[in-house]
């Protein structure tokens, strides 16, 4: 099976190497990649949010497969059009991927599909943004309804400060904003695998979404991530996938729109038990370099079933043992604006180390950053402790001028210190 992958992050780098080890895939195609993507697949120059464009390479390069990355082709129907020039593509419709382009849309299938999650109210002005922050207590959140790249929440505890991202992010035009109650508890990732009818739960993760060490500072893409949680209590994947994700994708295909591909549900454990904060429509970053690091299962049938409507003849999954850790090297100045053209070294890597590239690029015969989220370094090991101790080796391997990162990224669950309300 040839398999084209679209994007050019350390997601998609961690979707070409759970490929590249499956025996039943050949030829491996990614645009348009990354300056680390090279070294497993044919890198393609694309511009990701032209959805015709990216059809266009699929019957080009002749695949099998077609599996997309990130968010903005899948909104601007990319799925759609491959499957419309007759190849199979992993990843939902344009209308199915509204689910993450639009918060509000979101809130609405949750309603409707009885799921739990947050008591919410839709704003176009921010007169009606002011009244709704008004009837809550703090911390506000208050979320831009599309897509912001992770970046389009404000969680805090000043009521200013929310009331001023609010009116930021109204003052584009159609623009409108939800503001909904805060959600006590740890939050998990739960990535599901689904064909619009069958759905497959992956392993839980935890992702690390602020810059700081302590969860301070602004909002990112995410820090770090690490799986499998030993603080979840049992039972709650299975919880999860008949009281919100199964619902869903009924919804969903009950709609006319079904959903076909990976439906992430961003999870808070609550006193009240699990609460969607939000989903998104594809694999997210940097769940997805821990929970294919542990997947034993091939990837490419299990993708391929999504996108032909068969999962439900696929076998259980299979997962190795011990737990995975990624740790994020950003360049100088991520969040904000981003160092660019510095050059990146790596000294030898520890066993069961990986280095998944994102925002970097071949130039001159050098690598160097090129965006922010630069590299993630990703360990496998025995346990959680051991592989939280070996990412930081290889994190010590990486030479990148003003290059920063977290240091308690798993911490405080290798220390007991997460609870469940």
């Amino acid at each position: 099976m040839d398999v084209l992958v679209v994007g050019s992050g350390a997601r998609e780098h961690a979707l070409l190497l759970a490929l590249s080890r499956d025996p039943d895939v050949g030829r491996l195609v990614c645009a348009p990649g990354n300056g680390g993507t090279a070294e497993l697949a044919e890198n393609a120059p694309l511009d990701v949010a032209d959805a015709a464009a990216v059809a266009a390479l699929a019957r080009d390069t002749g695949v099998d497969l077609v599996v997309i990355g990130p968010e903005v082709p899948l909104v601007a129907g990319a799925a759609d059009a491959v499957r419309a020039v007759g190849v199979a593509c992993f990843g939902p419709s344009a209308a199915a991927a509204e689910l993450e382009g639009s918060k509000a849309f979101a809130k609405s299938i949750m309603r409707e599909a009885g799921v739990p999650t947050a008591t919410a109210d839709v704003c176009t002005d921010a007169d009606a943004c002011a009244g709704a922050l008004a009837r809550r207590e703090p911390p506000y959140v208050v979320k831009a309804d599309g897509l912001a790249a992770g970046k389009g929440v404000h969680v805090g505890s000043d009521l200013d400060v929310a009331t001023a991202f609010a009116r930021g992010v109204l003052a584009d035009d159609g623009a409108r904003v939800v503001v909904e109650d805060y959600l006590d508890g740890p939050e998990v990732s739960l990535f599901a695998l689904t064909d619009g009818t069958t759905v497959v739960p992956l392993l839980p993760a935890q992702d690390h979404k602020r810059v700081g060490d302590g969860d301070t500072g602004p909002n990112t893409g995410g820090m770090g991530a690490y799986a499998p949680l030993p603080w979840l209590p049992d039972g709650t994947v299975e919880k999860v996938q008949r009281e919100v994700l199964q619902p869903v994708v009924d919804a969903m295909r009950e709609r006319g729109t079904p959903f076909a591909g990976l439906l992430y549900a961003g999870l808070a454990l609550t006193s009240r038990g699990p609460q969607v904060v939000e989903f998104n429509c594809r694999f997210g970053d940097p769940e997805t370099q821990v929970v294919l690091a542990l997947l034993d299962t091939p990837l490419a049938g299990l993708l391929n079933a999504c996108a032909t409507g068969t999962l439900d003849r696929c076998a259980p999954l299979r997962w190795r043992p011990g737990a995975a850790v990624t740790v994020v090297v950003a360049a100088e100045g991520y969040p904000g604006t981003p160092a660019r053209g510095d050059e990146i070294t790596l000294g030898p890597l520890p066993p069961g180390v990986e280095v998944l590239h994102a925002g970097t690029a071949r130039r001159d015969g050098r690598l160097v950053a090129s965006g922010g989220r630069v590299l993630s370094v990703t360990a496998v090991a025995g346990d959680l402790t051991a592989a939280r101790a070996a990412a930081y080796r290889g994190v010590e391997a990486v030479r990148l001028r003003g290059g920063h990162w977290r240091t308690d990224i798993a911490r405080r669950a290798v220390e007991g210190q997460i609870t469940v309300p």
